[in-house]
């Protein structure tokens, strides 16, 4: 026994019992089976021994004889083997024993597996099966940590917010709650404040749940992009919805409520829903009809559709901007010949330069990103053919420069930034960066620009936060662009646009009836539940009534007769009521529908569920 439990010990790591059994463990069974070398002779002896046919001269022996023998060379074996056994089972054990070791050792000195075996890892299953009873919230990754809501500014408190009355619909008579807009846009925030309420896509999520923490704000959405910063909420209560809004901005960006209080704007039910409409139609645009806007508000709805704080409202109006913002590109001309901000910074360089062309201009660009595929794009068109991109990995500048073939590109990683910089005239700015690369102390002396540009180095950056300094405009040698700077070139696009900008709200005005529509159809279902329930239940009381008094001797056919006239009675008084629900008429008109059946037929939470009365 002692021989079979040092075999079973050391066994599992002589022969394999991995998926990854190294070389040094992979004993076949061959092997083990030559480590016990008298298991074939000792067989063959056997025979030898048992197998005595005759006698001396060749004759039959008895039967007697024979069995004697048989008997004799039994006893023989069994005292052989209770002899031997054991001894060779401890040979055997202790030979598995040295094995082990040597493989072990012999596996510790590779790191890279030579052959792999078909067995079984019994740690990795049974981490496996750890892993399956542990659920599947040991590999997630640990959660964000979300800021709680921060105390209030007593003079936050003290404001009363702007648009508590409205010309359109009042939402909190549809559906008990109102969606409000808070933001800074472009069109009246300077940027020095924008870029510090911004907030990088990838923290919209954490956002939307930071400000759905708040106690008055029942959904989020967070709208960022270089021309504006949108916080889109619903809440009960206008007022305070828009106050926890505010507290959020002011904690999140480190601007003081007095500081933000003069640039915000405040849009509130139809008007809130009017606004997102014609953001996403490029109406709101500081180019009106640029089409990247489109991208960022499906943006909106994807990222929200992951976050907790983005709920049924917010994701219907969000699908009805996609699909305004869509029809107006396709029914009007309001994208024919638009613009965007690449395209704009690109169109000011141009204005800028003395000789207002590209000719041997030298352009650097900063970053590989979509604005700088845009950019080199439209300078492509207006004949800079002779630019060098600089970003911070060479594949999706590479990309840049096989996707315009026409054009002689270099590509440079960012620690040349500054040798590309001293050696263009014109630089474009448009990286993901939320810091400065580029201050006066960086430029002051580097060599001045030819007399073909005007002896100005001219920097144009389009990056929200911006990634250059001001400072750069103290310089002789250097100017300094923003996105702000670019309403000179937006003047002469909205001339181009106000017909098809015109158009377009007549559009928008029809998908904000739809939403509206969406929105009073939500409180139809509880009245229509409970219409339906408290028919039922009259329906199935008097049936039960009738049943009794007719008694029990009704066939199975009188039963259905009963049961489908009484059915039949019920759809029929109900179709009228049911229509007058479901109809998509006026908004207001359908809301007073539903409070008028609700209180003309006493309709309670309790009769959503029919019940028999006696």
């Amino acid at each position: 026994m002692a021989g079979w439990g040092l075999v079973f010990m050391a066994m599992p790591s002589a022969i394999p019992t991995s998926l990854y059994a190294t070389q040094a463990q992979a004993v076949t069974r061959a092997s083990v089976a030559e480590a016990m070398p008298m298991s074939g002779n000792w067989q063959a002896r056997t025979r030898a021994e048992v197998n005595v046919p005759a006698g001396a001269a060749g004759q039959m022996l008895p039967l007697w004889q024979v069995e004697r023998a048989h008997s004799h060379t039994s006893s023989g074996l069994e005292r052989a083997l209770t002899t031997v056994g054991p001894i060779l089972l401890a040979l055997a054990g202790l030979w598995a024993v040295w094995r082990r070791l040597t493989s072990a050792t012999a596996t510790s000195r590779q790191t890279v597996p030579t052959e792999q075996g078909w067995g079984i890892d019994m740690t990795m299953a049974m981490a496996a099966q750890a892993a399956v009873e542990a659920g599947p919230q040991a590999s997630e990754a640990p959660a964000v940590t979300l800021r709680p809501p921060a105390p209030r500014d007593p003079k936050l408190d003290a404001w009363t917010p702007a648009g508590g009355k409205t010309a359109g619909k009042d939402y909190g008579e549809i559906a008990k709650q109102h969606i409000f807009t808070v933001g800074v846009s472009v069109h009246s925030t300077p940027v020095e404040i924008r870029e510090r309420l911004a907030v990088p896509k990838e923290r919209w999520p954490v956002a939307i749940d930071e400000l759905a923490l708040h106690p008055h704000v029942q959904e989020a959405a967070v709208l960022s992009t270089c021309n504006r910063m949108e916080v889109y909420g619903v809440a009960p209560d206008y007022e305070n919805g828009v106050r926890d809004v505010v507290n959020w901005m002011t904690h999140h960006s480190g601007v003081s409520f007095e500081e933000l209080a003069p640039y915000l704007f405040l849009k509130k039910d139809g008007e809130a829903v009017d606004h997102v409409l014609q953001v996403s139609a490029g109406l709101d645009s500081l180019i009106v009809g640029e089409g990247q806007i489109l991208s960022q508000v499906k943006s909106v709805h994807q990222v929200g559709s992951e976050a907790k704080g983005f709920g049924q409202y917010l994701a219907a109006m969000f699908m009805q901007a996609i699909t305004a913002g869509k029809r107006v590109r396709s029914e009007t001309n309001i994208a024919t010949g638009a613009v965007s901000v690449s395209s704009a910074a690109a169109e000011l360089a141009q204005m800028k330069l003395p000789s207002n062309n590209w000719e041997g201009v030298n352009v650097a660009i900063i970053g590989a990103g979509k604005m700088s595929k845009l950019l080199v794009k439209h300078l492509v068109s207006k004949n800079c053919l002779n630019m060098t991109i600089v970003n911070r990995s060479l594949p999706r500048a590479e990309e840049l420069q096989q996707e315009f073939p026409e054009a002689n590109i270099k590509v440079e990683l960012s620690p040349k930034m500054m040798d590309v910089v001293a050696a263009s005239d014109v630089i474009f700015v448009a990286s993901s960066s939320t810091e400065i690369l580029l201050q006066a102390s960086d430029v002051a002396n580097m060599p001045p620009p030819p007399s073909l540009v005007g002896g100005v180095r001219r920097f144009f950056d389009i990056s929200v936060p911006r990634n250059t300094s001001k400072d750069l405009n103290d310089l002789p040698t250097a100017h300094v662009y923003n996105v702000d700077d670019l309403k000179e070139v937006v003047e002469m696009n909205k001339e181009a646009r106000a017909q098809a900008a015109a158009d377009a709200l007549i559009l928008l005005e029809e998908e904000k009836a739809q939403f509206e529509g969406w929105m009073a159809s939500l409180q139809a279902v509880p009245t229509i539940k409970r219409l339906r329930g408290k028919a039922e239940s009259i329906r199935l009381s008097e049936l039960e009534k009738a049943k009794s008094k007719l008694g029990e001797d009704l066939s199975a056919k009188q039963l259905k007769v009963l049961e489908d006239l009484s059915r039949g009675i019920m759809n029929k008084m109900l179709h009228a009521p049911m229509q007058a629900l479901r109809s998509e008429g006026d908004v207001q008109a359908h809301v007073q529908t539903i409070h008028v059946l609700g209180k003309v037929f006493g309709l309670t939470e309790e009769d959503e569920t029919p019940r028999v009365t006696k």
